[in-house]
């Protein structure tokens, strides 16, 4: 595609209210196409970086209401209503969807290709981490009914979609479940030439960089941690945040800093012992980001993790140590196990290998699709006339 002038495209996406791993994905073809439309369910002006920013974004009537950003996640069930989205004058739509991006109509004709972070993970596969595994009452119940229409809507509009794009096998086999739909794997990227090793010296401490979200099972870092009286430096904000601080105010060996610059969070990824990585994730650039620090990284054995981390059992140059469990036993014996056998692990396998997920080759990559899908529709246009 570098040698071919670059198609028009309309870019969509969730939510714009942060920096995170979707929004890098959506960054690298920002650069790419510059002055593309964004199409977004709301947008949060200044949070995102400057290479979305300068983009025309086109937000639905929910970014309206007053201080959405604080509350918009407990809109879903309104969020089907919102996504309205009929584009225009492009040559092919691009959605970046975990949740309702992929509900854009793209003009007849037209391809849409979605890269999809997940079919919703609290309507397909994860509602119990999400809400709960309560007794049956009538909350449970009116959360089931919700739930249940969520996923007819999103199985119906799955259709407009014409290619999925899956971030790992373990998302390819989500979208084939929830969908009956085939999808290429395409990593995400991770910026290899930020994240990088210095020789500053590891200091005795664990860390983990992470929304606070009941899903990614931060309670098992702080318990493993506290059972074996080790140091631990958690970076990240969110909904369960305020409760952990309170659980674990006055153990000195514990530390919140909220959420940090990009800077701070290398500055720590570089000093760590290991980013210890509880949850199950549908990728997960984190532990690659610490890779490239040549930090190794405790996680669970299942998920996205499974398919960048190289274990302790099992690789000549490993780069981290899985725990099959989620329990706090089970990541003990995995920390454990890193203590154990700390020379196993070289920062520079560890960097060597996060460099294969990089954003020259996410760039490379997505380029070459979207240079496939259109030589695709092109001979179907020329079959047709």
């Amino acid at each position: 595609m570098d040698a071919m002038p670059r198609p028009r495209l309309a870019l969509v996406h969730d939510w714009l209210t942060g920096m995170r791993g979707g929004e890098k994905c959506l960054e690298v073809l920002c650069r790419e196409f510059p002055g593309a439309p964004i199409h977004t369910l709301i947008h949060q002006v200044g949070s995102t970086s400057p290479e979305i920013d300068s983009h025309p974004v086109k937000s639905s009537r929910l970014n309206h209401l007053p201080k959405i950003e604080r509350y918009y996640r407990y809109l879903l069930p309104l969020m089907p209503w919102a996504a309205r989205w009929n584009v225009r004058d492009c040559d092919l739509v691009l959605s970046f969807s975990h949740c309702v991006a992929k509900a854009a109509v793209p003009p007849p004709g037209i391809p849409h290709v979605c890269y999809c972070f997940t079919p919703m993970r609290y309507a397909w596969h994860m509602k119990e981490q999400y809400f709960g595994s309560e007794r049956v009452s009538l909350k449970t119940r009116g959360i089931d009914i919700i739930l249940s229409r969520i996923r007819e809507w999103d199985r119906k509009i799955s259709t407009r979609v014409t290619h999925f794009i899956a971030i790992s096998r373990t998302i390819r086999d989500r979208i084939r479940d929830s969908y009956d739909r085939d999808s290429t794997v395409i990593y995400p990227p991770v910026d290899t030439k930020f994240y990088t090793p210095t020789n500053i010296r590891r200091e005795n401490f664990f860390l983990v960089v992470s929304a606070f979200a009941p899903y990614k099972r931060l309670d098992l870092a702080l318990e493993a941690c506290r059972r074996l009286g080790r140091k631990l430096v958690l970076i990240g904000k969110g909904q369960n945040l305020q409760k952990l601080k309170n659980q674990y105010a006055g153990d000195d060996r514990i530390q919140f800093l909220g959420w940090q610059s990009d800077q701070t969070i290398r500055d720590y990824l570089r000093r760590s012992q290991a980013l210890l990585f509880p949850g199950e994730e549908d990728f997960g650039i984190v532990p690659l980001e610490a890779n490239a620090c040549g930090t190794p990284v405790i996680a669970y054995a299942r998920g996205g993790a499974t398919e960048t981390i190289k274990p302790l059992a099992g690789s000549a140059e490993p780069t981290g140590v899985f725990f099959d469990e989620q329990s706090v036993d089970s990541l003990v014996a995995a920390i454990e196990t890193f203590e154990r056998s700390r020379s196993a692990f070289s920062p520079l396998a560890a960097r060597a290998n996060a460099q294969k997920f990089s954003q020259d080759r996410f760039r490379r990559e997505m380029l070459d699709y979207i240079s496939s899908v259109l030589a695709e529709d092109g001979q179907r246009q020329r079959r047709a006339a």
